[in-house]
């Protein structure tokens, strides 16, 4: 049984307007890099309390959320109703499961740092898409280790894009581009954040 990092702070995770304001920005550069309509189903790698999922549900037909919290699956669920979208819930851990189906896009905010092994997570997403699929994966730009407070369930301080985009290109992915999405702005410093789009 995996222990749940986010317990602690899921109940309280969507009043902090600094993280709210960097997934609306994400949100925002997804929208504005993918054309989305409403016969695509999405996953939501690490979807975590929604907030990014709900701001792409009324652009797309239907969204599973994968995510190994219980608690942050527990405050999506009580927003199911008011999505502009249908909503599966998967409580797996990716890096270890396997999820049969095949999947329009990927969507993911903040989450590949929290993975051991990003290049076999860029394989699994590879797999999980249909042909012509995208990719749509946002993070924190190489960092120093001060934008976590406490680093539990941490394995990268963030990426390089240059090879976080050589790790997609290695798993197949093609029509790759970085582009910046959002900064968040923390008492110890300001952090860049970035959108990595692919296509399978």
């Amino acid at each position: 049984m995996s222990i749940d990092h986010f317990a602690h702070k899921a109940g309280s995770y969507d009043g902090n307007p600094s993280r709210v304001d960097n997934v609306a920005n994400i949100a925002g550069a997804i929208r504005n890099a993918i054309t989305l309509d409403r016969s695509m189903h999405l996953m939501d790698f690490g979807s975590g309390t929604g907030l990014l999922l709900e701001r792409i549900a009324p652009y797309v037909g239907k969204i599973t959320a994968v995510d190994v919290s219980s608690s942050m699956n527990a405050q999506l669920l009580a927003k199911q109703a008011g999505l502009g979208c249908a909503l599966e819930i998967m409580e797996i851990d990716l890096e270890t499961s396997e999820l049969s189906g095949a999947f329009d896009g990927i969507i993911s905010s903040m989450t590949m740092h929290h993975i051991r092994d990003t290049d076999a997570m860029f394989r699994k997403f590879h797999l999980l898409l249909k042909d012509g699929g995208f990719i749509a994966l946002s993070d924190l730009d190489r960092e120093d280790g001060s934008f976590h407070t406490e680093d539990t369930g941490v394995h990268h301080f963030g990426f390089d894009r240059s090879e976080f985009a050589k790790s997609a290109a290695a798993a197949g992915f093609r029509m790759i581009q970085t582009s910046s999405a959002s900064v968040v702005h923390k008492p110890r410093g300001d952090f860049p954040v970035f959108l990595l789009t692919a296509l399978r």
